[in-house]
């Protein structure tokens, strides 16, 4: 492994990105009518998200918890926040 020196690492925080990182967390609407097709909606709005540059990662969580999705931005939290606020599936989730 090569030394990594204070000129690389100088270098590499130049080249570095700011992130957004969203938590989803199930909401009190897990039970309304059509959620699944709501969810599949959501996820069709990631596709396109990632399509455009948006979302560099995303990761539904299956097991049992709290958390139900993370999502990593390519944005700030301002555009990230209107990007949420226009996704319909919300509706399930807290943002």
């Amino acid at each position: 492994m090569s030394e990594i020196t204070n000129e690389y690492m100088m270098e590499m925080l130049g080249k570095s990105k700011n992130y957004t990182i969203v938590l989803l967390k199930e909401g009190p609407n897990t039970e309304i009518t059509g959620v699944d097709q709501l969810i599949w909606e959501h996820a069709r709005g990631n596709f396109e998200l990632r399509a455009k540059g948006l979302l560099s990662i995303v990761c539904p969580v299956t097991e049992e918890n709290i958390v139900k999705g993370v999502g990593i931005f390519n944005a700030d939290k301002e555009s990230v926040k209107a990007i949420m606020d226009e996704d319909p599936s919300m509706l399930k989730y807290k943002f």
